[in-house]
């Protein structure tokens, strides 16, 4: 226990990445030793600056060992790379996470997984396109990793638990911090149905270059990282460009070339990105996943009256890909629940939508 804690508190230094950890370890013999060694052997250490070497001073085990108990205490657990549950494949990116910590169904990061990512500003096209992929990768056996932010991220969660699958949902920030604020029943549902994952210490809030930090995991963790929706300098195409960086192939969805959201995404097939029309194209990459039969969408615009008010029309339009419950489909329409369910009223009223147990709600089918 010991060693761990010391490991946990190097691993959590300031100014400790990836590489002066690795060399730490190596010049120390183990993470005890470096805690107890001099300061001037710390600086003697390949690639250490002074002010590293005096943070690793100024820590100790006692601090790892306070992060393990709060984490122990709020049932998340501490993933060290020498752990049998830490993923092999975080370990063999640029910059692996020195640690991880992890709350909810801990067995999903040895499933094969579909990073699914996309804009928090997205059109309704996004949201159907989005909830449909990730529904329909939860069904065949793929675990749906997002970055838990609003929008399509939202989304890509929701869908997959909707079809009974898993989603990792990997954060910018520690465990027990919820953000965005709006996600606190997805993050509910998420720690209780699917896993979400951080190298973040519990109650770390988010800061300016965190997100990028969990953008290379959300990619690491999956075979191959799909993009629905981007405007061009989205943080979406970054989680795209740290894929390719770590030999990972990415997909994305074309849209209309006149749409903002799908600037960057179109770019992305331009400059040799698979382009995905069908799940097919998905599952081409995954040889153990199990497509479920769906019958073919119908155009959205088929059964909706011409004059239908513009935001009705988006809601039952999110509602073509499936049923859904009321919270998931107020998060994938960027709308509070209770302007979601007034216009579910009134969609209700003219015959398009259904209620179904559970606050689920549906389109009517008609011939």
């Amino acid at each position: 226990m010991n060693e761990r804690a010391a490991y946990v508190a190097l691993a959590l230094t300031p100014g400790i990445g990836g590489a002066r950890l690795a060399n730490l370890l190596a010049a120390c013999e183990s993470a005890s030793g470096a805690l107890a060694a001099p300061l001037a052997f710390l600086g003697s250490v390949p690639g250490m600056s002074s002010a590293a070497a005096s943070a690793v001073r100024g820590c100790s085990a006692a601090d790892g060992e306070r992060v393990l108990e709060e984490a122990d205490a709020a049932g998340i657990v501490t993933l060290l790379p020498a752990d049998a549950g830490f993923p092999a494949s975080l370990q063999q990116i640029p910059d692996a996470p020195g640690l991880l910590f992890a709350l909810g169904q801990i067995g999903l990061l040895q499933q094969p997984a579909v990073a699914l990512v996309g804009s928090r500003d997205h059109t309704a096209y996004g949201a159907q396109v989005c909830a449909m992929i990730g529904g329909g990768a939860a069904r065949a056996g793929l675990v749906v990793v997002s970055g838990m932010a609003r929008g399509l991220d939202a989304v890509a969660h929701s869908s997959a638990l909707d079809a009974g699958g898993a989603s990792i949902g990997v954060l910018g920030n520690g465990l027990g911090v919820i953000y965005p604020a709006a996600n606190r029943v997805l993050y509910e549902r998420m720690s209780s149905e699917g896993l979400l994952l951080t190298e973040f210490p519990p109650g770390e809030r988010p800061h300016a270059g965190s997100f990028p930090r969990r953008n290379r995991l959300i990619s690491a963790l999956a075979r191959v990282t799909v993009v629905v929706e981007a405007a061009h300098g989205s943080g979406a195409l970054i989680t795209a460009g740290t894929a390719l960086d770590q030999g990972r192939d990415v997909m994305a969805v074309p849209g209309p070339i006149t749409s903002r959201t799908s600037g960057g995404t179109n770019a992305l097939i331009r400059d040799g990105a698979h382009p995905l029309l069908e799940l097919n194209d998905l599952f081409q990459f995954y040889s153990e996943a199990a497509p479920a039969a769906t019958p073919p969408a119908r155009p959205p615009e088929r059964l909706l009256p011409p004059d239908l008010d513009p935001a009705e029309r988006a809601l039952a339009q999110l509602l073509e890909a499936g049923a859904r419950q009321l919270d998931a489909l107020a998060i994938a329409a960027n709308r509070s629940v209770g302007d979601v369910l007034s216009l579910l009223v009134s969609l209700e009223i003219q015959g398009l939508v259904e209620r179904k147990p559970g606050n689920v709600f549906g389109r009517v089918e008609r011939g």
